[in-house]
């Protein structure tokens, strides 16, 4: 039998701070206590905030560590322990992978097919026990695609696919409403002329246009047969929200106006946010600020997106702005827990997993000064 105790901390539980003692023995919360004693053998938090694992549902770090630098590939067995042990040491003890499904192969401006390969290795890595925290996989349905019925009938049941998202860039609409953004992004990336770009909008439209159907379906029915949280991304209509809420949706990535997550709130679809969109001030792709949704009563999961570092610090960030840390914190983990659908953990409760994290505070800054997953100790 082993058991840690973290003793002298301000435990944040469901209805709030609590100064106290945590038990985990293995594996789960064990016993939660009050006061500030510190028994034999237990560490002394000296009153660090001590609080759930954070839960990312939406993260491209792995990206990053595949391809450090434009043009380079590293070794992905070594990119995935190195991005699996930054989360681990950022309190991040459950993440759902991103993994992009629907290719073009038959353009200058196309990408290839990674999901299958790339998802092998991970999960392989997993089965060696040589990953420090609990790795999902989330499927980023690309619509407007070649490939993507044929991307998704590679993964199945057994897979850890635990959600699906509906990922629509066709231009013009959702994310690439503005042309403009789209046009620096595309001619910087691809060096294209002008003739060109205008070629690569008109393909990629008809494209859209032709496969958009087809494709949702059999998006929606591959997240069915997985057992997968369908998710939207990028909603910006009321229209949008209530096809999403159609196929099943129970989670909005990233809708891009006050209209869209007002209207998945009606609809009871849970909105999730960047941090990075809170902690910048807005959205870098003028999108509305994630403040301005969490003023509304209208943000209820952040995602760290491409910064991992700024899922704690949003969180902290909200419960400041809340003035209710317990409520900012949930955003991070009880909430993302239920729509992932994961009971058994995102709070600290008796018998749930014992994803456990320390945090120093210091001003504006905050330290994950202790990781434990599944009780043992990653960072």
């Amino acid at each position: 039998m082993t058991e840690t105790v973290l003793a002298n901390a301000r435990l944040v539980l469901p209805d709030g701070l609590h100064h106290g003692a945590l038990v985990m023995r293995d594996g789960q919360i064990a016993r939660i206590d009050s006061g500030t004693a510190v028994p034999a053998g237990a560490t002394d938090c000296e009153g660090d905030l001590v609080m759930p694992g954070l839960i990312e549902l939406h993260t491209d770090n792995l990206e990053r560590h595949i391809q450090p630098r434009p043009g380079v590939d590293w070794p992905h067995g070594d990119a995935i322990l190195a991005h699996d042990a930054e989360l681990a040491a950022l309190g991040i003890t459950t993440v759902f992978d991103a993994l992009r499904v629907g290719s073009l192969v038959s353009s200058g401006t196309g990408y290839g097919e990674y999901a299958r390969g790339l998802a092998d290795e991970i999960m392989a890595a997993r089965a060696a026990g040589l990953l420090r925290i609990s790795h999902y996989l989330h499927l980023r349905a690309e619509v407007c695609s070649e490939t993507l019925i044929a991307e998704l009938a590679k993964f199945g049941p057994g897979d850890r696919v635990g959600i699906v998202s509906l990922m629509d860039h066709t231009p013009g609409q959702r994310q690439f409403a503005n042309l403009d953004s789209l046009r620096a992004y595309t001619r910087g990336k691809y060096g294209l002329t002008e003739d060109e770009f205008q070629a690569h909008v008109e393909a990629q439209t008809a494209m859209g246009n032709r496969v958009r159907a087809v494709h949702e379906a059999a998006t929606v029915a591959a997240a069915r047969a997985m057992g997968a949280v369908l998710a939207s991304h990028d909603d910006t209509t009321a229209a949008h929200v209530a096809a999403s809420a159609g196929h099943g949706a129970g989670l909005a990535e990233f809708p891009t106006t006050q209209e869209a997550a007002s209207a998945c709130h009606a609809h009871g679809i849970a909105v999730m946010m960047g941090a990075p969109n809170l902690i910048r001030g807005g959205s870098h792709s003028g999108n509305v600020a994630a403040r301005d949704l969490a003023e509304a009563g209208l943000l209820d999961i952040l995602s760290s997106d491409y910064v991992p570092a700024s899922l704690l610090g949003g969180a902290l960030m909200l419960g400041d702005l809340w003035g209710d840390t317990a409520r900012g914190i949930a955003t991070v983990t009880a909430a993302p827990a239920r729509a992932a659908g994961l009971a058994d953990r995102g709070a600290l409760t008796e018998g749930l997993r014992a994803d456990v994290i320390r945090v120093h505070r210091a001003g504006t800054m905050a330290a994950v000064r202790g990781s434990w997953s599944a009780g043992r100790r990653v960072a």
